[in-house]
């Protein structure tokens, strides 16, 4: 890799950076804005806000507007050597437009790789304190808990199953407990009419329970209590179902939390299953995006930097809409999750690409 190369890494690199610190400002300052009123209303402190809600919230706008920053940082410095006749220089000295995006796609690669680790393992530690200060202090949040056909994971092999949930009165109904041996085998089912919370114990009192014991030769026992109390790790907030599970949980744990799902026959995981694979999925469009941004600028415009940003913007936006777009039909299941998770970064790379051919090289 030549000086050269490393100089359009460090230049790259520094706008890339100075654009997400931008981004950042400008995403809170906005969001502030627009929910001010819900922290006030609900009695959320400034010191909940500015040092407990939006600290966290951070690595969640990172992980959003990293493409964005990088497609734009990509845009703008081509633009400018465009503009200054740097790049006819090198392509009249003999260098191909392949040779000189070596150090964008190195960039590109060095950051989807981080992205990858970063929204696997790092977001959704702090999503989970975002998304529990969502569901305290903001309205209309899709952060709202569902109360209907809850699945939570209770341990390694357990799974509780909840038919409702009252929030308010701490009472699951229909609860059913399942335990699971390590080849995902039934042993035990714990079923109960109702499920509610005592604070006194710090444990869950199920009321008319039935528990039935499965031997390994499929044999069934059986026998009915009038309650018990069980110690389970699960509280009344954990309970409370949200649309946002899977944001809270890293890779391993979202891909055991769907196996869970999947075995005990829940329905509806077309949301968590798009979630899951955009956690892969998303990164990439870090690469996709320089592999646009290159040839997309390193084409001189009337109109100059500033048209050649404008365009960069409206790629950007594209991308993201039809990337929002998809997801709904993922989440119905008109089509594979894993698809409606992938299929807008496949189209972007395969467009991306063919315009690479036909730009002057």
């Amino acid at each position: 890799m030549s000086t050269y190369d490393l100089h359009i890494i460090k230049r790259l690199v520094r706008t890339y950076v100075l654009l997400v610190l931008g981004l950042i400002v400008f995403f809170i300052v906005l969001h502030y804005v627009e929910y001010v009123d819900d922290f006030l209303d609900r009695g959320a402190t400034m010191s909940q806000v500015f040092l407990e809600y939006y600290p966290n919230y951070v690595p969640e706008i990172v992980r959003l507007m990293s493409p964005l920053a990088l497609f734009l940082a990509t845009v703008y410095l081509t633009a400018r050597l465009t503009q200054r006749m740097e790049l006819g220089s090198l392509q009249t000295s003999g260098v191909s437009l392949y040779r000189f995006m070596l150090p964008y796609v190195v960039v590109g690669a060095f950051v989807t790789g981080f992205m990858v680790w970063f929204n696997g393992w790092v977001v959704p530690e702090t999503n989970r304190v975002v998304i529990r200060f969502e569901q305290d202090y903001m309205r209309d949040s899709d952060a709202r808990p569902e109360v209907g056909n809850i699945n939570r994971q209770e341990g390694p092999g357990s799974l509780l199953s909840v038919q409702y949930y009252d929030l308010n009165s701490q009472t699951a109904t229909s609860p059913s407990l399942f335990q699971l041996s390590e080849e995902r085998h039934l042993l035990r089912r714990v079923d109960a009419q109702r499920m509610t919370w005592s604070d006194s114990t710090g444990s869950w009192l199920m009321s008319d329970v039935t528990v039935r014991t499965f031997d390994e030769d499929g044999t069934e026992v059986r026998r009915h209590l009038v309650s018990i109390d069980t110690t389970l790790s699960i509280r009344p907030r954990d309970l409370a179902r949200s649309e946002r599970d899977v944001e809270m949980m890293t890779v391993p744990e979202a891909r055991e939390h769907i196996e869970t799902l999947r075995r005990t026959g829940a329905t509806r995981l077309g949301r968590p299953l798009v979630a899951f694979h955009s956690k892969y999925a998303y990164p990439f469009a870090n690469l996709i995006l320089v592999l646009v941004g290159v040839p997309l600028a390193a084409v001189r415009r009337r109109g100059g930097q500033a048209m050649q940003m404008g365009i960069g913007l409206f790629v950007a936006f594209v991308y993201l809409l039809v990337m929002k777009l998809i997801e709904p039909f993922g989440y119905s299941g008109l089509i594979a999750p894993v698809v409606a998770a992938w299929a807008p970064h496949v189209v972007f790379f395969v467009g991306g690409f063919i315009f690479l051919l036909r730009v002057r090289k």
